[in-house]
């Protein structure tokens, strides 16, 4: 045990510091090279690199104010905190190949930077204190650290129910820490038909009406009917009576272990629908912009919201028996020309939509994956003017307007943009 916490700064060529695959921010496959870590933080499927935002808060010179913590690991220097400005380095310096990143105005880099160099107990600490306590992540990121790093500490009974059900990560409306701490409480639970034994989540109902119940507090929380204003902590009370009587029929019964839902490596969680029935993860190109955007406060972002939402509830009656008109997805194609437009504006009142295509198009373009370039490609041939054309479909060719297909490829390709010029980037 490292009882003082000993640091030591030490003098290390960039060359040799190893980025961290175990990164928080986005752990991938620990097999993963500098090259492959790279290669992820400026694809960022999952937003939390944003590294052109990162960038454009460095200034013109590295600032030696926050040292990059590293952790010697079978005899190299593991970075464990820093790992963006590291990866930044070694791109300046030339120590990794990846051309996408050339449009990153970097400030120079030293050959060999101070690092402080300490444990891998104290390293875990320091970076719960500056990350984890500090709010940039979220609650499940958060508990499976913890859990990682410190397995004797008990499961919580938030993260029991993700690990039996996934619905936590299916739904960012109960991955928040009121949720955690007020809602998914062993009370909350056991009055729900559910009870922690062993370390494990039992229940008293079938699996199909567990998926019900948590699908319902979902939606609770969605509406704001549950929340820390609204009916604190009352979980029962909110729910709709045909859930209310389902508890109450199965409060005799005999609890039993729920199978633990399938896991999978972090590498691409994305906002599943709202109705959760058998736990799959969507894959990107089936989610409206491929991914969850973090935009800042203003009309840009309250209109991606509110697509989002249109999305969801057109893919929700997908998927049941009161499916909607074939001609609905030109309504979200029509919503993307909207939401591009009023991008423009918000970022010069005389631009119009194909000034800002013209802008942030190409820049877009080398985020996407090789298959979502491949797609670009066959869906929609051609380069700006095209896309321009395609949004404006949408308001002029209602059938053509109908491709959902080539409706959800533009999101991506939007998405990009707006990460680009709307994007919430974080230290």
């Amino acid at each position: 045990m490292d009882e003082f916490h000993t640091q030591t700064i030490v003098d290390i060529p960039v060359k040799d510091l190893v980025l961290w695959t175990e990164n928080p921010r986005d752990p991938i496959d620990e097999s993963a090279t500098d090259q492959e870590v790279v290669e992820r933080a400026y694809a960022d499927p999952r937003g939390k690199w944003n590294l052109h935002k990162f960038v454009s808060t460095m200034g013109d010179f590295y600032d030696y104010s926050e040292l990059p913590t590293v952790v010697y690991k079978n005899g190299k220097p593991v970075v464990y905190d820093g790992n963006r400005r590291i990866a930044l380095a070694k791109i300046k310096l030339g120590y990794v190949n990846h051309l996408q990143t050339m449009d990153l105005d970097i400030p120079d880099f030293p050959e060999t930077m101070p690092c402080a160099v300490c444990s891998e107990e104290t390293a875990i600490q320091r970076i719960l204190r500056k990350h984890s306590l500090a709010g940039s992540w979220d609650e499940l990121e958060r508990e499976k650290f913890e859990r990682k790093y410190f397995p004797q500490t008990p499961k919580s009974p938030f993260l029991l129910v993700e690990d039996a059900l996934g619905v936590i990560s299916a739904n960012d409306e109960l991955n928040q820490n009121f949720v955690k701490k007020e809602i998914f409480t062993e009370t909350n639970l056991k009055a729900l038909g559910f009870s922690v034994d062993n370390g494990m989540l039992h229940s008293k109902h079938s699996n199909e009406d567990n998926l019900k119940i948590f699908n319902n507090i979902a939606e609770k929380i969605r509406n704001k009917d549950l929340s820390t204003r609204n009916s604190r902590g009352q979980v029962f009370d909110v729910l709709d009576p045909s859930i209310k009587q389902l508890i109450e029929d199965d409060k005799n019964k005999q609890p039993h272990l729920i199978e633990p839902a399938e896991t999978s490596k972090p590498v691409l969680p994305s906002k599943s629908i709202p109705r959760f029935t058998k736990r799959t993860s969507p894959k990107n190109d089936e989610i409206i912009f491929g991914q969850k955007l973090s935009l800042k406060t203003g009309p840009v972002n309250d209109l991606y919201r509110d697509i989002v939402e249109l999305f969801l509830f057109w893919k929700g009656r997908q998927e049941s028996q009161t499916r909607l008109s074939n001609s609905f997805p030109a309504l979200i194609r029509m919503s993307l020309r909207l939401l591009a437009e009023t991008a423009a504006k918000d970022v010069d009142l005389k631009w119009e939509i194909g000034d800002y295509i013209s802008a942030y198009f190409e820049q877009a373009k080398k985020s996407l994956s090789k298959d979502q370039k491949t797609t670009l490609s066959n869906l929609i041939p051609g380069e700006t003017q095209k896309i321009i054309q395609l949004l404006h479909t949408g308001a002029h060719n209602y059938q053509a307007a109908c491709n959902m297909e080539q409706t959800m490829i533009l999101s991506i390709l939007v998405a990009k943009m707006l990460k680009i010029s709307h994007g919430l980037g974080d230290a």
